[in-house]
This record gives structure tokens, C-alpha cells and sequence, in this order.
């Protein structure tokens, strides 16, 4: 595990369209866009090594200071000289957004590596990513006992907090959830073939609980898969209502950057929801 104490945080400003500019369409008509001028700003958080390179966590801000996206940016060289052994719990780096990501309800990223995916093997067994987006600090996450604490870790969320077809894992939640965790939540959607066919798990995306809070956002994806530099975006099932103020990510995307040789992880698409 990694925690560095929070540097300042780089920014990086792109401007999407300038002053002055027009745009011509394609029926012959333009858009005048004298008077306007949009730009985003990336703040990004503490890089933290992962295998040979690192994973670095960021936020994108617009014009008027609200959040669009977060993530985090693997490096290539990150898929490269991982462990090659499961520990219990499993490999995890602590990434640190930085404080201009605090409108969005999340604080913090748990990246975890399976050298050897999950159970049942014959599915998941690919080694794979897990980036945990947990909106309770890292402290709190690390309180997560469901032997000490059953009555916690037995609490689901309110059926209209829990996005439409997710379900928790089948089982009792107290020994479904993971210690220094949570519970997962799959989409009953997705359905997947053995290892090394054309149905294979390549990517998915989950929700956690823990006393009846949604508690993180997680893709996954393989690293099988990420070495063919994918491009990929889906939505994100929202549900009825929320536990928590802040920005909510519409989609999750995962692609490779040739500009950069990384690997982005997106939770994007921010809009604002209010507790009930």
C-alpha cells in the first residue's frame, strides 16, 4: 500500500474554443462564437509507482469551477513488472485526488491488482485492474470489519439508492463483504464467456456498499485488454436517489493516450445531485 502526503497539485489548462472563433457546419450555416470561450482545467493528484511506472489521479474542472471527470492516468510501463502473487488483501495503491475534486462525492482511489483475478476462475481468473472510487475517506474504509462490526456489514442500502439491475452478491452480506472493502454490487446484465473465448471478461463496472451507504464506484478492466490499447465508454446506471450532495458521474470510459503512453481511467459526464 501507498500514501504519500499531499503535494501541490499539477494543472493543466486546455481551451476548447477561443475568442473570435467561428465554426462553419456542414449546411452551409455557422455557428458565431465571438463572445465565447470555454476551457477546462486538469488538476492532478500525487503520482503513486505501480509496477514499473506509476498511477497519478486527476480531476477536470470547467470554466465556471465545477467538476466534469476524475480518474486516474496509468502509465504503460505500470503493466509491467507487477507481482505475481495474490496477497490478502490484494495489491493496493492509495491515490489522493486533489482538493479542487471535492464537489464530486468521491475522495480517494483504491487501485487494486489481481495477479490472478477473482473467483470463479474460469471467468475471472485474467489478472486484472480494480480502481476503486470510494467516497469515504481511507480511514474510514480501512474500518470496514464485518467480523468485528456484523451489523454494519449486514445493511444494505434503500433499494431506491441502488442503481436499476445491480444486486449485491449473492450470499449473506455479512460474509460477502470484503474486510477493508466492502460489498460488491454486479450488474446482472453483463454475462461472460470462459477465459480465452470471445465472451471473456475484459472490463465491467460495480458498485460497493457498507452500512447501508453506497460507498465506491469500480471499474475493472484486465490487463490483457488494456494491451490493446483500447477505446471504450458506457453509461453508468443511476439510481432513483442519492445519499450524498455532490457531482455524479454519466459514464465510465477506459482508453489509451498515445499522446501520453497512458492509460486513462474516467469517471465522467459530472452532474449535480441532491441527497434525500
Amino acid at each position: 500500500m501507498n500514501i504519500s502526503p499531499p503535494r501541490t497539485p499539477r494543472r493543466y489548462t486546455v481551451v476548447v474554443a477561443a475568442l473570435g472563433a467561428a465554426v462553419s457546419l456542414t449546411s452551409g450555416c455557422a455557428l458565431n462564437l465571438a463572445n465565447a470561450k470555454w476551457y477546462t482545467t486538469t488538476y492532478a493528484g500525487e503520482a503513486q509507482s505501480v509496477g514499473h511506472g506509476t498511477a497519478r489521479p486527476y480531476v477536470i474542472i470547467d470554466q465556471d469551477g465545477n467538476p466534469t471527470e476524475v480518474g486516474v492516468r496509468l502509465s504503460a510501463t505500470a503493466l509491467d513488472g507487477l507481482p505475481t502473487e495474490d496477497t490478502v488483501p490484494p495489491t493496493e495503491t492509495i491515490l489522493e485526488f486533489p482538493k479542487q475534486a471535492k464537489a464530486t462525492v468521491f475522495n480517494h482511489v483504491m487501485l487494486n491488482w489481481y495477479s490472478h483475478g477473482r473467483k470463479p476462475a474460469e471467468i475471472f481468473g485474467e489478472p486484472h485492474f480494480a480502481f476503486h472510487f470510494y467516497t469515504p475517506d481511507h480511514h474510514t474504509v480501512m474500518d470496514i470489519d464485518p467480523k468485528l462490526h456484523p451489523d454494519r456489514a449486514g445493511k444494505v442500502p434503500e433499494k431506491k439508492y441502488v442503481a436499476p439491475d445491480y444486486i449485491s452478491e449473492p450470499g449473506n452480506p455479512v460474509e460477502m463483504t470484503k474486510p477493508q472493502m466492502g460489498l460488491h454490487w454486479i450488474d446482472t446484465t453483463r454475462h461472460f464467456g470462459p477465459v480465452g473465448s470471445a465472451e471473456e471478461f475484459r472490463e465491467v463496472f460495480v458498485y460497493g456498499s457498507h452500512d447501508g451507504r453506497l460507498i465506491f464506484q469500480e471499474p475493472l478492466a484486465t490487463r490483457k485488454w488494456l494491451l490493446t490499447k483500447p477505446t471504450f465508454k458506457s453509461d453508468i446506471r443511476q439510481p432513483q436517489e442519492y445519499q450524498r450532495t455532490g457531482y455524479y458521474p454519466t459514464f465510465y470510459g477506459i482508453k489509451y493516450d498515445a499522446a501520453t503512453n497512458d492509460y486513462v481511467i474516467s469517471l465522467g459526464g459530472m452532474r449535480m445531485r441532491k441527497a434525500t
